[in-house]
């Protein structure tokens, strides 16, 4: 699954780098912990088809939802099952959206009651972005309630010996294929598949990040791993 990630760009990089408008005045400040139910800047296609900027809050709620107190609200969609699966069989088909990201975060459980945290990002450091499917709910006071899931899929190498779940990342060129409406009876779901291994990586930080409290830079500072821990001292992809 995917259930922390960390986002530092601006709203201004975001615009830059996706070519889209901000829709209203957003503040959307980084966030080194980003966890469910925070708002998170998502990109998706507004009205006109052109590319906007919009605030949502992480955790999907159904526009056929009766009572939001009640409603669940998953963060992540399962790309295997994602057209037959409610909340998720009409989203993927009409309300795509991108989730910019700059990593995620995962455990390792070492053994019972023992985990250690990695952070997971790009080799070059680069920004990418996720694929979400959005939401709108009107409440009963007539507010437009906007959410988002993130996609997940079957982990690639990196992330394989953290966690049997990654999020699906939209490679740049693939952007408009992801976004735009396409045939609503053929959504681009080859698209939810591993991103390559040898683009990434994962380093072990320190235990903070495990308290959405905690939100700073220096969640992401690389901490060695201790050969205790692992008697070939380590993970695969440092050996």
């Amino acid at each position: 699954m995917c259930g922390r990630f960390n986002r530092f760009e601006t709203i201004q990089q975001i615009a830059t780098r996706f070519g889209a408008k901000p829709s209203g005045e957003l503040l959307a400040p980084p966030n080194y912990n980003a966890a469910p139910q925070d708002l998170h800047p998502v990109i998706r296609l507004d009205p006109d088809g052109e590319r906007e900027i919009v605030e949502m809050r992480w955790g999907l709620v159904h526009r056929d939802t009766k009572d939001i107190r009640l409603s669940r609200r998953p963060i992540n969609a399962k790309a295997e099952a994602i057209l037959e699966t409610w909340p998720f069989k009409d989203a993927v088909r009409f309300r795509r959206c991108l989730v910019p990201v700059n990593g995620f975060y995962e455990w390792r459980v070492i053994k019972k009651g023992v985990k250690h945290a990695y952070a997971i990002g790009m080799r070059d450091k680069s920004p990418f972005a996720l694929a979400g499917l959005w939401e709108s709910w009107i409440a009963p006071d007539q507010t437009n309630i906007e959410t988002f899931t993130v996609v997940t899929c079957d982990p690639n190498e990196v992330v394989e010996m953290l966690h049997n779940r990654m999020p699906v990342i939209i490679p740049e060129k693939d952007y408009n294929r992801w976004l735009e409406p396409g045939n609503p009876r053929q959504p681009p779901v080859d698209l939810l598949r591993p991103y390559p291994a040898e683009l990434m990586r994962a380093w072990r930080i320190g235990p903070d990040v495990g308290n959405v409290e905690n939100n700073r830079p220096d969640l992401l500072d690389e901490i060695p791993d201790e050969e205790d821990d692992d008697p070939q001292g380590g993970l695969p992809w440092d050996r």
